[in-house]
C-alpha cells in the first residue's frame, strides 16, 4: 500500500494449451513478472489455469495433476525475486480427493492453499464429477505437502499483504447463499480474488460484472475476477477471459473479451476508502479471533513503483454520471425526491401556498421547477406559487429577463418588488456610508430579500422554499438568516456541479419552447449573487467563482473530503491526475486551502439550515450526515494544507 493508501493488483487471462502445465506455467510466468515490472503487488489468475479449466476426464489421471504441481514449484521458483503475490488456479489431490484450488505463491514460497467451495453442475461444468468441495474438510485448516513445501490447506484461509487483508474464492463461491468472502469480508479483507472459469452466453457478461459491482458494494472490498479465455478448449462453449477489478460497487477496470493472447488488467484499490467507509456504513465487522479462519503473514519488499502514478482514473465530476442516459436518470430521480419531499411537507402543513424568490440564477430556478412540479403532484393550482423578483443594486437585464420568462411562462403569480429604495433606507438608519460596499451592504440586500419573502408568506399563509445549493452551504457562501433561511430547503443536498445538468435536463425535455430557452440561458450565465453593481456594459461584475474558487474544484474537494474522509494531501494529489490540463498544482492548493478554512469557520451557517431532502450518499446536513460543533478548528487540516 502506497502513503496515500492505495494498493496495486491485476487479474490476468494468461493464454493457455489444455493438459500442457509446462507451456502454461511459462505464460503464467511471463505474465507474473510483467505485472510485478508495474508495481503490482498481488495478481490473480484463472481457474485451473495450470492445466487449463476445459481438461474435463483427463481431471482423473494423476499424470495431469502431478504435472500440475511440478508447473506450480517452477512457477514458485521463478517468482523468488519479484515482490508479489500471485494466485494460481490448480488441480491438487488430498486424503484420496481431488479439489479445485487457489495457490498462494510469493517470493518463492507456497504461502496457503484454498480449496473450491461450490462446485458447478450448470451444462457442460460438471465439476463433482472431478472434484471434490472444500466442504467435505469440514472447516479444517491442515498442513499438506505439496511442491516439496508444507503449505496450509483450506477454505478458511485469509492472508495479509503488508498490513492489507485478502481472501479469495473461485468461480461459483460467488453464487453462494453465503459466499466465502462475506465471511472474509466482515473479518476485515478488504480484496476479494475470484478465480474463475465463466462459459460465455449472450447477456452473461453483463449479469456477472452487475453481481461483481454489487457484491463489492454489499461488502465494502475491492473485488478482483479473472475467468478462462484463449487456448481453452471450445467443444461445447466458449471461455471468453472474463476480468474484472471492482471497489464499492464501481468497476475500475475491465477485461477485454474475446482477446486471442494473455492480456492483464491493472487497477489501484484504495484501501482508505474501503475503511472509512466500513466506519461510517453501520454495518457489524466481527473480531477475527472469533472466527475460525487462519491468517497468513506476507511481507513484501517496497516497491520503487509503489508511488508511481495510479492505475485507475479520478473522477472530476464524482457526483455527476458520465454517461448520458444514467445521467438523464440521475437527474430525474433527484428531481423526484425533491419534488416527493416538499409535498410531504405541505400536504402535512396543508399549505397550498408557497414563496419563492427568483434572480434569474440557477438555484432559484431549479427550485421553482421542483415547486411547480410539486403543485402538479399535489393537484394544485400553480397560481399558488408566488415567484418575486426582487431586482437589486447588482440585477443584470439578463437575469431579470429569465427570472420574469420564467415566472411568467410556468404559470406562477408574478411579483417584482424592487429594493433599492428599502436598502438605501436602511443604510441610512444605520448609518452606513454612501459608497461603502463592505459586506454589511452585501449581506444587507440578502437579508432585506428574506424578510419580504417571510412576510408575503405571512400574508398568503404560504411557506419560503430554499433556493441555497450543497457547494454554498459547504463553503458558507451565503447570508446568515438572509438567503440562507427559508421554510424548506429543496436543494440543500444537491451540489452546484450537478445543479447545472438537472436544470439543462428540465430544459431539454421542457414543451414551452420560450421555457426551455430560458433554462439553457440560466445554464449559460455566470454564478453571481448580484449583489455589487453592474459593469459599465451592464453585465455581471461580480462572479461568485472569481471569488471564492471553482465550483467543480470545491465539489470536488467536498466528495473527497465528506464522502471518502481524505486528507488534504491526497485528495490534492487526486485533484491533480483529474483536473490536469485544467488547474496547475499551485491554483488547486490555493483553493483547497479556502476551501478548508471556510468549511470550518461556516459551520455555524449549517448548523441553523432549515429541512430538507438527502438526494445522495454525500449531505451535510447538520440534523443527521455531518454533525460537527461551530467551533471546531480546522488547525490539523490547514497545516497539512501549508505544506502541500
Amino acid at each position: 500500500m502506497n502513503r496515500y493508501g492505495y494498493f496495486k493488483v491485476a487479474a490476468i487471462v494468461p493464454e493457455v494449451k489444455v493438459a500442457y502445465c509446462e507451456y502454461n506455467a511459462d505464460r503464467i510466468i511471463e505474465m507474473t513478472q510483467k505485472a510485478a515490472e508495474r508495481g503490482v503487488r498481488v495478481a490473480v489468475f484463472p481457474e485451473l489455469c495450470v492445466t487449463a479449466y476445459s481438461c474435463g476426464d483427463l481431471f482423473t489421471k494423476r499424470l495431469l495433476f502431478d504435472k500440475a504441481e511440478e508447473a506450480i514449484s517452477r512457477i514458485a521458483k521463478a517468482t523468488d525475486e519479484a515482490p508479489i503475490v500471485a494466485i494460481v488456479g490448480a488441480p491438487i489431490a488430498y486424503a484420496d480427493r481431488l479439489f479445485d484450488c487457489a495457490v498462494v505463491i510469493s517470493q518463492g514460497e507456497i504461502l496457503g492453499i484454498v480449496p473450491k467451495t461450490e462446485l458447478s453442475t450448470q451444462g457442460e461444468s460438471n465439476e463433482p464429477r472431478w472434484f471434490s468441495s472444500s466442504k467435505e474438510l469440514m472447516g479444517e485448516i491442515c498442513e499438506i505437502d505439496y511442491a516439496g513445501q508444507y503449505v496450509a490447506f483450506g477454505e478458511d484461509l485469509l492472508f495479509s499483504v503488508n498490513g492489507v487483508d485478502f481472501g479469495v474464492e473461485i468461480g461459483e463461491d460467488l453464487s453462494a447463499l453465503i459466499t466465502p468472502s462475506t465471511l472474509k469480508a466482515k473479518v476485515g479483507a478488504k480484496i476479494i480474488f475470484n478465480l474463475a472459469a465463466t462459459a460465455e452466453l449472450a447477456g452473461k457478461r453483463a449479469k456477472l460484472a452487475a453481481t461483481i459491482k454489487e457484491h463489492s458494494a454489499r461488502t465494502h472490498t475491492g473485488y478482483v475476477y479473472a475467468s478462462a479465455g484463449w487456448g481453452e478448449s471450445s467443444a461445447d462453449v466458449l471461455y471468453a477471459g472474463n476480468a474484472f477489478i471492482a471497489e464499492q460497487g464501481e468497476m475500475l477496470a475491465e477485461g477485454k473479451r474475446f482477446a486471442m493472447d494473455s492480456q492483464m488488467i491493472v487497477s489501484d484499490i484504495d484501501i482508505e476508502a474501503l475503511d472509512s467507509a466500513r466506519r461510517t456504513s453501520g454495518l457489524s465487522f466481527s473480531n477475527r479471533e472469533a472466527t475460525n479462519l487462519t491468517t497468513i503473514e506476507i511481507s513484501l519488499p517496497m516497491s520503487l513503483l509503489d508511488e508511481n502514478e495510479l492505475d485507475r482514473e479520478i473522477d472530476p465530476m464524482p457526483f455527476i454520471p458520465h454517461d448520458e442516459t444514467k445521467r438523464a436518470a440521475w437527474c430525474e430521480e433527484i428531481f423526484e425526491i425533491q419534488t416527493h419531499a416538499l409535498a410531504k411537507r405541505m400536504a402535512h402543513t396543508h399549505c397550498k401556498c408557497a414563496v419563492i424568490g427568483i434572480s434569474g440564477g440557477l438555484d432559484s430556478t431549479l427550485a421553482l421547477l421542483a415547486t411547480a412540479r410539486t403543485f402538479d403532484k399535489l393537484e394544485l393550482d400553480r397560481k399558488g406559487i408566488i415567484g418575486v423578483t426582487m431586482p437589486g443594486f447588482g440585477t443584470t437585464d439578463r437575469t431579470y429577463n429569465n427570472a420574469v420568462t420564467l415566472i411568467k411562462e410556468l404559470g406562477v403569480t408574478f411579483r417584482e418588488i424592487p429594493i433599492a429604495d428599502a436598502c438605501r433606507q436602511h443604510f441610512k438608519d444605520i448609518g452606513l456610508a454612501e459608497g461603502d460596499r463592505s459586506v454589511t451592504y452585501e449581506n444587507a440586500q440578502a437579508r432585506e430579500r428574506t424578510q419580504i419573502l417571510m412576510d408575503i408568506a405571512n400574508m398568503e399563509n404560504g411557506m419560503v422554499i430554499g433556493t441555497g445549493d450543497m457547494s454554498e452551504l459547504a463553503l458558507g457562501w451565503a447570508t446568515y438568516n438572509g438567503d440562507q433561511m427559508s421554510m424548506y430547503g429543496v436543494n440543500c443536498s444537491v451540489p452546484k456541479t450537478l445543479m447545472r445538468y438537472m436544470v439543462e435536463w428540465v430544459a431539454d425535455n421542457e414543451p414551452n419552447q420560450k421555457v426551455s430557452n430560458a433554462l439553457h440561458d440560466v445554464v449559460a450565465t455566470p454564478v453571481s449573487p448580484e449583489l455589487l453593481p453592474a459593469d459599465g456594459e451592464g453585465k455581471i461584475a461580480q462572479k461568485t467563482e472569481d471569488l471564492v474558487g471553482p465550483y467543480e474544484l470545491h465539489d470536488f474537494f467536498l466528495y473527497n473530503f465528506i464522502g471518502n474522509g481524505f486528507s488534504p494531501a491526497k485528495i490534492t494529489m487526486l485533484a491533480e491526475k483529474a483536473f490536469k490540463g485544467s488547474y496547475d498544482r499551485p491554483t488547486i492548493v490555493h483553493w483547497i486551502k479556502i476551501f478548508f478554512r471556510r468549511f470550518f469557520t461556516q459551520q455555524f451557517k449549517r448548523s441553523a439550515a432549515p429541512d430538507g431532502p438527502k438526494v445522495s450518499n454525500v449531505s451535510i446536513s447538520a440534523k443527521g450526515d455531518w454533525r460537527m460543533p461551530a467551533d471546531a478548528t480546522a488547525s490539523i487540516w490547514l497545516s497539512e494544507c501549508e505544506k502541500l
